[in-house]
Parts: structure tokens; C-alpha cells; sequence
């Protein structure tokens, strides 16, 4: 049984929504799915694996610097605030700060519920100090906080270059909503993937034991149960590559014959070749962020890299409009 300072409150996109939202972008001129339904239960963990490999370089290089600067950054944030930590996954990021920002209020957000409450339950064990309230929700169109979090000193923990998977205008649109739920002393601690070498980028999302691939795969399997649709997954193959005129990585998964693919009210024929785009990753300049930070109503206090300024993690301060 929960107790009152260990709640848990579901925000479930309805089905019916989901289904339209699915068979729209399968329909569309390009088709495309959504990168917000790549973690199911096992995409999750798919993409906890895709964080241990060797050319996944985002997680480790996120993590030195919270490793090296964690005494700085909780310096800057101060103790006491409340924690909303965006996509939580399995609440590792965001329990490695517990010790040095001493929050009052942890709350874990994300789209993938029954893998968030699993990730919940050990946490609450380890802190049961920490006031926790769990939220099943698709953040990337609405963010809704129920009226149990607190409105003082809210600071959104937006780690691992999230960012990414928004075109900018949806980024600024984005980082918008969330100044809108902070107060004058609240803020926003965000991880965001920085230009670099093209082959760098490039094997981070293609990697040698084809563990991406699999993640990417998996959302097929996932839109079946969730669409009512007849994917064969053996029939498609990952491709990412490094779009360089947008600066972002480009996944799809490619046709690798001609096929029908139908769903409850709809059907659409694919060629082989043809390609449904799954997920961006945009990266960014350091400037570039800053920049759109400062365009949503933040102003950016301190930043921190690691020595070869692969990655950044910064901290911004919601400012008066």
C-alpha cells in the first residue's frame, strides 16, 4: 500500500487518440511513427542495453560530468526543490542526484507507465524520505502536473539529449510549457548532445551488435498491439544515418520487399525500399541551446562539458516574462 507521500497518479492517453495519431502518420506522404512509441516495456529495455554499448556515448559522457561537476551542479540548484524528471525511464539519472540535491519532491514522468512503476518501487525503498508521485503521460504534446506537486521551486530534469527528438520550433514549443509550470525560483537541468564527428554520430545509432536495431524494430511489434495492425517485423530493416543539412540523426526502418501492411479501417502498400521515419536526434551548438533556452523563457546560469565537449548538461532559471 502507498502511503500519502508516495503517490501514484495515471495520465493515460486514450486509446482511440493513440490509434489516430498511429494510423495518420502510417498514412501520410512519408510515413512515420512517432519516437515516443519506441519504449514499450521492452523498447525500455532495449534502450537501457543501447546505453551499455561502446559506441553509445551519450549516457557514459552525461554521466562524467555529473560524476565530476555533481558538487558544483547541487551548488547551483540548491537543496529542497521539487524533481520532475522528464521521460524517467528507469529512474537511475535522476536517483544519482538524490544524495547531492536533496529534493523535497521526486516526480517521474513518462509515457511507458508499467515500466515506470517497476522502476518506482525499488526507489521508494532506498529514499523513503523523498515525497514520490509516479505520472503515465506523453509529455511531447501536453504537460499536465496533478495538484499533489508541489508549485514551489520546480525544476524539470530533462536528461540524455531528449531535446533531440524535437524539431526546434517543437523544442521551444516544448522547453515553453515547462517555463510556464515553474515559478520565479524554479528551472530546468538539461542534457543536450553537441556537434561532432559524423562517424561519431553515426555508430552511436548503428551499432555493431544491432541492439538499435532492434530497439527500432520493436516499434512494429508495439504499433501492432497497439494499432490492431499486421507488421511482419522480418520484413524491415533498421537505417540510421547523420542528416547534415539539419543537423540531426535520422532513423527508419526500410522495406525489404514489397508488402501490404493493414489495419482495423485502413491499409497502406509499402515498396521495398520505402522507409517509415521513426526517430530525429537533433544536435546542437552550445550557443544554439542556449539561444532557444532564452527564446522559452529561461535564462541559462551555468553550463558544464566533458574535455572533448561531446555533451553539455545545463542549468537554467526561469526568468520573469
Amino acid at each position: 500500500m502507498l502511503t500519502q507521500c508516495q503517490t501514484d497518479t495515471r495520465r493515460s492517453v486514450s486509446a482511440t487518440s493513440i490509434q489516430a495519431e498511429l494510423s495518420t502518420g502510417l498514412l501520410a506522404a512519408e510515413a512515420v511513427i512517432s519516437p515516443k512509441f519506441l519504449y514499450d516495456a521492452l523498447g525500455s529495455r532495449l534502450f537501457e542495453a543501447i546505453c551499455e554499448l561502446p559506441e553509445y556515448y551519450p549516457t557514459r559522457t552525461e554521466a562524467a560530468i555529473f560524476a565530476r561537476y555533481g558538487a558544483d551542479i547541487a551548488r547551483a540548484i540548491g537543496p529542497g526543490a521539487t524533481l520532475i524528471d522528464l521521460g524517467a525511464g528507469n529512474c537511475a539519472k535522476a536517483a544519482s542526484l538524490f544524495p547531492l540535491l536533496h529534493p523535497d519532491q521526486y516526480v517521474a514522468i513518462d509515457i511507458s507507465w508499467d515500466f515506470l512503476q517497476q522502476s518506482l518501487l525499488s526507489l521508494r525503498q532506498r529514499f523513503p524520505h523523498i515525497e514520490m508521485t509516479a505520472l503515465g503521460q506523453d509529455f511531447s504534446s501536453r504537460l499536465d502536473l496533478p495538484a499533489d506537486v508541489s508549485p514551489a521551486r520546480r525544476l524539470f530534469f530533462y536528461p540524455g539529449s531528449s531535446i533531440g527528438n524535437f524539431t526546434p520550433d517543437q523544442a521551444l514549443a516544448f522547453l515553453r510549457r515547462a517555463r510556464a509550470q515553474c515559478d520565479r525560483d524554479g528551472g530546468l537541468l538539461i542534457g543536450v548532445d553537441l556537434i561532432k564527428d559524423e562517424q561519431v554520430l553515426s555508430d552511436a545509432y548503428d551499432d555493431a551488435l544491432g541492439v538499435t536495431g532492434a530497439f527500432n524494430l520493436n516499434v512494429l511489434r508495439h504499433v501492432n498491439l497497439l494499432l490492431g495492425a499486421d507488421f511482419d517485423v522480418r520484413g524491415w530493416r533498421h537505417k540510421a544515418f547523420f542528416n547534415r543539412d539539419d543537423s540531426r540523426i535520422e532513423m527508419h526502418l526500410e522495406a525489404q520487399r514489397d508488402m501490404q501492411v493493414s489495419w482495423p479501417g485502413a491499409a497502406r502498400s509499402f515498396a521495398r525500399g520505402e522507409c517509415i521515419h521513426t526517430e530525429n536526434s537533433y544536435k546542437y551548438r552550445k550557443s544554439g541551446v542556449i539561444g532557444l533556452l532564452e527564446q522559452a523563457g529561461f535564462q541559462a546560469l551555468h553550463s558544464w562539458t566533458d574535455p572533448d565537449e561531446w555533451f553539455a548538461v545545463i542549468h537554467a532559471r526561469a526568468i520573469d516574462a
